[in-house]
C-alpha cells in the first residue's frame, strides 16, 4: 500500500470513484452531441458496429496504460512512463507533445467552444473583450481549485461528470420509447474507404482517458486504483456512446442528415418539445468546460514533473506549503491556455494535435513491453494485461493505422514541431553542461 505522502511533497488522495470521474470527464466532451450524427450519415445502422470496433482497439491501448501505471506511481502519466523506459531524451519528447501539442491547444479550443456556446445564447460573448474576460474568469476559477488541492479538484470533476452525464442519461431513458425499429435495420453495409474515414473520427471520441493518469503521483495506492478506474470509467463511457447512438439513429433515422450540426438537440426537441435545444446548448457548455477543468487538474503535473527532473525550470516543481500543490505549474500553464485562447494561435497548430497523441500513445505501449522484461522495483502485485505481447501488438497495429491515416500537413507539422523539440533538448544539455558545479 502506497503511503499518504510522496516525496514528491504531493498527497496521494484520489480514489477509484474519483479516478474513474476524471476519465469520463476528460473522455466525454463537446463531440458526443455531433458525433451520432456524423456515424449515422457514414455508417447508418452499421455505426453501433463501428463504435464496437474502436472501443475494442482502444481497450488494447487502455490496459498498456493500466499495466504500466500500476507498475509506476510517480507523478507525470505518459511522459513519466516513457521516460523511465527509454531515458530523459524520450521522456522530454512525449512531455513537450503531450502538454503542448494535446493539452495547451485542446483546452485553447474548448475554451472558444464554451464561448461559442454561450454567444447563442447571450450574443454579447462574440465580443474580444467580453470573451477574454470570460477567460479569465473560467481559468482563474479551476485554476485556484486546483491549487487548494487534488483532493477539491476533483470533487469539482466529480461534480461537472454527473451534471455532464444527467442530460445524456436522460436521452437515452426518454429517447428510447421514440425509437422506430425500421430506423435500426441493418439494409447495407458501408464500404471499406467510408467505414476507415467513420472509425478515425470515432477513435478520437474515446481519447482523454490517458490526461487522468497525469496525477498517478496522487492516486491512492495505484496497483489497486489504477487498473479499476480505467476499467469502470471506459464500461461507462463505451455502454453511454452506444445507447447514445442507437437513439439517435432509431429516432431520427434516414432525417438524421438534416440535424447534422446539432442530432441531440433534434432528439431532445422531440422528446421535450423547443425547450430541448436550449438545454442541450446549455449541456454542451458544461461538458467541454469539465473537460478544460479536468486538463488544468491533470496536465500541469507534467511540467511539475518534468521541473523535477531538471527538463523544465525550476520554480514549475515547487509544490505550495499548505495545499501540497504543484502551484506554479497550475498557474502557468492555466495562463497559457488563456494566451492560445485569446490569440487564437490553437487554430493554425490544431494540425498538430492528433498526431501527437498517437505517438505518445504509441511510447507508452512500447514502454510497457520495454519494462515488462526489465524488473523494477513496483513489480511487485502489479497489473498484467493477459495474453503476452497480442494485447500491446495490437495495439501498435491500430496505432500505425490511425498514424497512417493522417493528412500530409499533420505530418509535416509535426516533424518539425518535434525537430524543434529535439534541438530544444540539447541546447539545454549544451547549457547545463556549462554550469559549474556546486562545491
Amino acid at each position: 500500500m502506497e503511503t499518504n505522502s510522496t516525496s514528491e511533497g504531493l498527497k496521494r488522495v484520489i480514489g477509484v470513484r474519483g479516478f474513474a470521474s476524471t476519465i469520463i470527464n476528460n473522455t466525454i466532451g463537446s463531440g458526443i452531441y455531433v458525433l451520432p450524427a456524423i456515424v449515422s450519415i457514414q455508417m447508418g445502422a452499421a455505426g453501433i458496429l463501428g463504435y464496437l470496433f474502436c472501443a475494442a482497439m482502444l481497450v488494447t491501448i487502455m490496459l498498456c496504460y493500466c499495466e504500466i501505471g500500476s507498475k509506476i506511481s510517480a507523478t507525470g502519466g505518459s511522459y513519466i512512463y516513457v521516460e523511465t523506459a527509454f531515458g530523459p531524451f524520450a521522456g522530454f519528447i512525449a512531455n513537450c507533445l503531450f502538454f503542448f501539442g494535446w493539452g495547451i491547444l485542446g483546452s485553447a479550443a474548448a475554451t472558444n467552444i464554451v464561448a461559442d456556446s454561450l454567444a447563442g445564447i447571450f450574443p454579447i460573448f462574440v465580443n474580444p473583450l467580453v470573451r477574454g474576460s470570460l477567460y479569465i474568469v473560467l481559468l482563474g476559477t479551476m485554476a485556484i481549485i486546483n491549487i487548494r488541492g487534488v483532493k477539491e479538484g476533483v470533487h469539482f470533476v466529480q461534480y461537472l461528470t454527473i451534471i455532464k452525464l444527467l442530460p445524456l442519461f436522460a436521452i437515452i431513458l426518454f429517447g428510447f420509447s421514440h425509437i422506430h425499429a425500421n430506423n435500426l435495420q441493418l439494409t447495407h453495409l458501408p464500404t471499406l474507404k467510408t467505414s476507415g474515414e467513420t472509425l478515425v473520427v470515432l477513435f478520437w471520441a474515446f481519447a482523454g482517458f490517458e490526461t487522468s493518469l497525469n496525477v498517478s503521483g496522487e492516486i491512492e495506492d495505484p496497483k489497486r486504483t489504477i487498473p479499476r478506474g480505467v476499467l469502470l470509467g471506459a464500461t461507462i463511457i463505451f455502454i453511454s456512446y452506444i445507447l447514445i447512438q442507437i437513439v439517435v439513429q432509431g429516432v431520427l433515422g434516414m432525417q438524421t442528415g438534416h440535424f447534422k450540426d446539432a442530432p441531440l438537440a433534434a432528439v431532445a426537441g422531440n422528446i421535450v418539445g423547443p425547450i430541448g435545444a436550449i438545454v442541450i446548448l446549455v449541456a454542451t457548455m458544461i461538458s467541454t468546460f469539465g473537460n478544460i477543468s479536468g486538463d488544468v487538474m491533470s496536465t500541469p503535473r507534467l511540467l511539475f514533473a518534468g521541473a523535477n527532473d531538471g527538463l523544465f525550470p525550476r520554480p514549475l516543481g515547487k509544490v505550495h506549503p499548505k495545499f501540497a500543490t504543484p502551484y506554479v505549474a497550475v498557474i502557468i500553464y492555466s495562463l497559457l491556455i488563456f494566451i492560445f485562447a485569446v490569440s487564437g494561435g490553437f487554430e493554425k497548430l490544431a494540425v498538430l494535435a492528433n498526431a501527437t497523441l498517437l505517438l505518445v500513445y504509441l511510447g507508452v505501449v512500447l514502454a510497457t513491453i520495454t519494462l515488462r522484461y526489465k524488473k523494477t522495483e513496483g513489480d511487485e502485485g502489479s497489473f498484467k494485461v493477459p495474453g503476452g505481447l497480442v494485447i500491446p501488438f495490437i495495439a501498435i497495429a491500430a496505432i500505425i493505422w490511425l498514424l497512417s491515416s493522417l493528412t500530409f500537413e499533420e505530418m509535416k507539422y509535426t516533424a518539425i514541431y518535434i525537430a524543434v523539440i529535439c534541438v530544444i533538448y540539447l541546447l539545454m544539455r549544451a547549457f547545463q553542461s556549462k554550469k559549474p558545479s556546486p562545491q
